[in-house]
């Protein structure tokens, strides 16, 4: 009934979606094996695409030829760039998205992709042989053989839903879990343990008076997550998202229903994310806080369906409704469905290597919320490196593995390969060393060409890279080359009260003061405007960024350079980190425990000091 393939995604959500793409496109046969083919890409929370860093993880699955930010562009009901009034840095993209629309678009893109096969059912045993997995088992009984396996469970794995004093099986609200695969690999000597996410009600849109709340209309600009040219929403055609707040009796309401939370009670033994808490810990935490502010997001152009995003919670129903009813325009509320609390199984991601494949069993990868992780970008960035390295492996050749210093992607995986996770795990701007290099408009710059050599962007991809490259030396050149008269250009500096100039000076000179940008020297100067007519605005701002931050960039090179030195510097696989007495107990405890493979993975190591660092550099060169 089954070919062998090269390699088997458990799981169709954002991760194995990515996985699946991934694999197929560079040349393997890809079995995806889900257990309702109806829930292919399922939003299962927030209808919403990017934000902050996640945004910047998008655009990067998107230079690497990964589907997320085509399949977000052509579903996307309401685009913002976050984060515009600070530095370039900082700038996240973020949608809006329509959940069915989306989730419609990833499974035709699927579909439409050579290479990936489908199956509906469970899969609820590895094939291992040795220490190598050869295939999987499904619910039914089949036996499906292949050179590599992706499991990227998600939440399913034993998962259980709370809502109140109720509790119940499921991987998502009306869907069973998965069982058999973490028993089976504890078994085999993997550790596991138990995290906890949650997703707020669901209500009617028409039951809501939105006079009552702000408004938060989309930009003008809309950028969108894809280098390629995805047809994109209009501007004046967006939704508007809302904003409402909580207030004092709101929380007193919800304090009446903790004496039967799941969380309070201790029904719940998952740690939950420290940075998207329920609103029952957010007045517990927060008690000095008289409000909490809730996006009101619609969920598509054809339901009336809401999203209440900040108002996640596992209280029992009629805590719910009667809390909600309480918040500016809610007054009428209807419910949809409750808010609830899933807890499921993980395995700390400290047993991968940088590949996201297993240490314990060859050819067995992990990707997305199985390895600690919370949000759709982090689990469809991990998905795309599962995939591409499980294509590699079976084709025996090097895996690639993303630095942190070329990509929010690298900084993730090395985050949690190195330091391992308790909680789940979100990316954010801070945890990235190099936000300076890493942003959100270079993506393309920094990943298509390495995707291109691997055979999974496509050669239309590398010919708009080159194309961008040209142009923006261009730019360059000119701003370099070109001086403007005192008369052209300070009405513009007058209108931004920085001082004027007295002689002719450079144009990149010009463009370095605060609040000058090309585009507004461009038109006060209409030869110059004439000059670069042709060139798109993403190659100006390209430019633009380039020479303000020139400075900048080069000391994260020379820093990244630096600490590469410590990354090219192999530890061996054999070390006996036992015969090494010099070492802190800690150290020596982390390094038998991670295996670090590097150098530099073992200096990021949390509690292992620059000494013992030091120490291991010095036994290495004995």
């Amino acid at each position: 009934m089954f070919v062998e393939y090269d390699v088997i995604v458990v799981g169709a959500g954002h991760a194995g979606c990515e996985a699946a793409a991934a694999a197929a496109n560079m040349g393997s046969r890809v079995l995806l094996v889900t257990m309702n083919m109806q829930t292919i890409a399922q939003m299962s929370c927030n209808p919403a695409m990017g934000g902050i860093a996640k945004g910047q993880i998008v655009r990067e699955i998107d230079a690497m030829g990964g589907y997320s930010g085509i399949v977000s562009d052509k579903s996307m009901i309401q685009f913002r760039m976050l984060n515009r009034s600070k530095g370039p840095a900082m700038w996240s993209p973020r949608s809006q998205n329509d959940r069915m629309l989306f989730a419609a678009t990833w499974r035709e893109m699927l579909e439409q992709t050579p290479g990936v096969d489908f199956y509906q059912d469970m899969v609820r045993e590895l094939i291992i042989e040795g220490e190598k997995v050869v295939g999987v088992v499904t619910g039914l009984g089949h036996s499906v053989r292949a050179k590599a396996v992706v499991v990227t469970s998600g939440t399913f794995l034993n998962g259980i839903i709370h809502i109140g004093e109720k509790q119940f099986g499921g991987g998502r609200v009306a869907e069973k879990a998965a069982t058999g695969i973490t028993e089976q690999l504890v078994s085999l000597g993997f550790e596991s343990d138990r995290l906890k996410t949650g997703t707020p009600p669901r209500v009617d849109g028409r039951s809501l008076d939105y006079s009552k709340m702000e408004e938060q209309k989309g930009d003008d600009n809309i950028v969108g997550f894809s280098f390629a040219p995805v047809q994109k929403i209009r501007p004046e055609a967006q939704l508007s998202c809302h904003i409402s707040y909580t207030n004092s009796t709101v929380h007193e309401i919800l304090k009446t229903g903790f004496d039967r939370s799941p969380m309070y009670q201790g029904r719940i033994d998952g740690v939950g994310p420290r940075y998207c808490p329920s609103i029952e810990d957010k007045i517990n935490r927060f008690a000095d806080r008289d409000r909490h502010q809730l996006f009101v997001e619609p969920e598509g152009w054809n339901t009336v369906e809401i999203y209440v995003n900040g108002f996640s919670t596992s209280l029992p129903e009629e805590v719910q409704y009667e809390a909600l009813r309480m918040v500016p325009g809610f007054e009428s509320v209807r419910l949809f469905r409750p808010g609830y609390a899933i807890e499921y199984d993980y395995f700390p991601p400290t047993q991968l290597k940088y590949s996201l494949e297993t240490r314990l069993i060859s050819g067995l990868f992990f990707a997305g919320q199985i390895n600690g992780t919370t949000g759709y970008e982090e689990a469809a960035c991990q998905g795309l490196m599962a995939g591409i390295n499980a294509h590699l492996y079976v084709r025996e050749e090097t895996p690639l593995i993303l630095s942190r210093n070329e990509a929010y992607i690298g900084v993730l995986i090395d985050d949690l390969i190195s330091k391992g996770t308790d909680e789940p795990y979100r990316m954010f701007t801070s945890r990235a060393e190099f936000r300076t290099l890493l942003r959100q408009d270079n993506a393309d710059w920094r990943l298509t060409e390495k995707s291109y050599r691997l055979g999974l962007a496509e050669e239309t991809r590398m010919h708009s890279l080159e194309k961008k490259k040209n142009e923006v030396a261009f730019i360059t050149e000119t701003c370099a080359n070109e001086s403007l008269e005192p008369s052209t250009i300070n009405p513009y500096l007058d209108s931004l009260s920085s001082a004027p100039i007295s002689e002719k000076q450079k144009l990149g000179k010009i463009l370095l003061r605060p609040g000058v940008s090309l585009p507004g020297i461009l038109e006060n100067s209409p030869e110059l405007k004439e000059k670069l007519s042709t060139i798109p605005p993403e190659s100006l701002e390209q430019a633009e960024i380039q020479i303000k931050y020139a400075r900048y960039i080069e000391k994260e090179e020379e820093m990244a350079q630096k600490l590469s030195q410590l990354d090219n510097l192999a530890i061996p696989g054999h070390m006996d980190y036992d015969r090494i007495p010099a070492l802190s107990n800690e150290a020596t405890q982390k390094f038998k425990k991670i295996r670090p493979a590097t150098l530099g993975q073992a200096s990021r190591i949390s509690g292992v000091n620059p000494s013992d660092v030091q120490i291991l550099l010095v036994y290495m060169g004995r």
